[in-house]
């Protein structure tokens, strides 16, 4: 049991090691759990689709599988993703035996401010990325038109309610889980942030080898974001923008969301772009990070296990009285109150 006068500071890829009930074999149940029920919640959810589809008499491609178009066939693989979600919550609470709040950040919640300002740094940045690639040499395809208003509207509807979904959903599974799986096992961060990038990036399939490293790029970036400055909302924020640029794009040509092109097929000219705009968010964000006026949180205090060593028979401990707490000479000063924000 916790012994409430001791306390130990852990990193955010350590915070698998938070439960008193840890034991080195919960990481790899929870991460068979993940997948397990993501892979029999997304045959149920697919067949379910493919039932209903059917019925509505929408056509079927020549593998038997209906074609909902592009507006609804891409909500469907949006939602895929997002099926992932209450899988991590659930394996952190009940396999994991922490609290589910554990998975977003060393705070355990969600910090709603601290992801706003980075949504806020992230726009700027991958708006200039994106318009920065349209100076790219251009190959001999024709430019896809203006899809219409009538196409693009509703489209930007669905993609505004899941994307932020679907782009949290990959967070919480591999800079959230899979980060602190692994942190369980070993102290570095290093150790915990490589493989995920990794596995993130395969999970978005072989295109070219320069995509597949933009993908690792972008996974590392999310995952050293995660553990400087403990939580999942930096990188939360660099991949909902991102995914919401790319596919409102998409959105706004002919037939744009019906390609099966991902960030695994780019070119390098669009990598090397990318990849600036990468490390620019990191600048910024750190940047912020450590410029705030209430430092942010990047280690969670927690109960240090009691000592299991026997006391000798019949021990009775000596009255002591404590001994005085006196002030450091090397301690920092007191960082001065914000104005204008309530402490």
């Amino acid at each position: 049991m916790p012994n409430p006068l001791c306390a130990e500071r852990l990193p955010y890829h350590r915070l698998a090691l938070a439960s008193a009930r840890h034991r080195w074999w919960r990481p790899l149940a929870g991460t068979l759990f993940i997948v397990g029920g993501w892979l029999l919640a997304l045959i149920l959810l697919a067949s379910a689709a493919d039932s209903w589809g059917t019925r509505q008499g929408y056509p079927k491609d020549h593998d038997g599988f209906v074609v909902f178009g592009p507006v609804t066939g891409t909500a469907l693989d949006l939602l895929y993703v997002v099926l992932a979600i209450p899988l991590v919550l659930l394996a952190v609470r009940w396999i994991g035996r922490r609290p589910v709040g554990t998975a977003s950040s060393v705070t355990g919640r969600l910090r709603g401010r601290w992801l706003g300002l980075c949504l806020l740094v992230a726009l700027p940045v991958f708006a200039a990325v994106n318009a920065a690639t349209l100076l790219l040499p251009a190959d001999d395809t024709p430019a896809p038109g203006w899809a219409g208003w009538h196409v693009f509207l509703p489209a930007l509807a669905m993609l505004l309610i899941l994307v932020p979904l679907q782009a949290a959903a990959e967070e919480y599974v591999f800079r959230g889980w899979l980060t602190q799986a692994i942190g369980g096992f070993f102290p570095s961060p290093w150790i915990a942030v490589v493989p995920q990038a990794v596995l993130f990036a395969a999970a978005h399939g072989w295109g070219t080898p320069w995509g597949f490293a933009d993908l690792v790029v972008f996974g590392l970036a999310a995952g050293w974001l995660t553990v400087r400055t403990g939580g999942l909302e930096a990188a939360i924020g660099l991949h909902v923008i991102n995914n919401l640029i790319a596919f409102g794009l998409g959105a706004a040509v002919v037939d744009g969301l019906k390609t099966d092109e991902t960030a695994a097929d780019a070119p390098w000219q669009w990598v090397a772009v990318d990849i600036v705009a990468i490390a620019a968010y990191v600048a910024v964000v750190l940047w912020f990070a450590a410029r705030r006026c209430h430092p942010l949180a990047r280690t969670a205090t927690v109960p240090a296990p009691l000592s299991t060593t026997p006391l000798p028979p019949r021990y009775v401990a000596p009255m002591q009285s404590p001994a005085p707490v006196l002030p450091s000479p090397h301690a920092a000063p007191a960082a001065p109150a914000c104005p204008g924000r309530s402490r």
